[in-house]
């Protein structure tokens, strides 16, 4: 039997959700709703593992290594809370890429100034230069991502997956 969670072949993904269908049909499930959220976490996992591989696999980053530069590329230092919450990781998760962005040197933790029980993580040159070499090429892949889409697709589709985060998150 082929995977057909994982599969690229478009109809084969259709039958996937007739297979759950047939499988548990007869219960009052909302099956629309299913194959909204099924299909954002394929979509979402198909372009994670797009990214590592053909770009992030130049700095032998994980998408959230990649996702901790951005933050603090974009938004500067950071306390370890709030830069958890933006990269969408748990604290613990951060710690751990942490550890390996500041072995690589892109990252520094530090403490808080007005209160030594926090830390402040900071881009360090290293970081800055791979964010900056790698987020272009990042881009490039998110365009093929949505290479098949028009303009006002993307704008549609951008638009209701923002409503789909604004429901979840309240």
């Amino acid at each position: 039997m082929t995977s057909r969670f994982v599969t690229e072949d478009p109809e084969e993904l259709v039958q996937a959700e007739r297979d759950v269908r047939a499988r548990i049909g007869n219960q009052a499930f909302d099956f629309a709703a299913m194959a909204v959220v099924s299909n954002i976490y394929r979509a979402a996992n198909v372009i994670r593992n797009h990214m590592e591989q053909k770009v992030l696999c130049d700095y032998d980053l994980s998408w959230g290594a990649f996702t901790v530069l951005f933050v603090l590329w974009i938004w500067g230092d950071q306390e370890t809370r709030h830069l958890a919450a933006e990269a969408g990781v748990t604290k613990g998760t951060l710690t751990g890429v942490l550890k390996t962005l500041e072995g690589r040197s892109f990252v520094r933790r530090r403490p808080h100034v007005g209160d030594g029980r926090l830390v402040v993580v900071g881009l360090e040159p290293a970081g800055l230069a791979a964010i900056e070499d790698l987020f272009p090429r990042f881009n490039e892949q998110e365009a093929f991502a949505s290479s098949n889409l028009d303009p006002g697709e993307m704008a549609r589709l951008a638009g209701l997956l923002r409503v789909v985060v604004r429901t979840v998150q309240g």
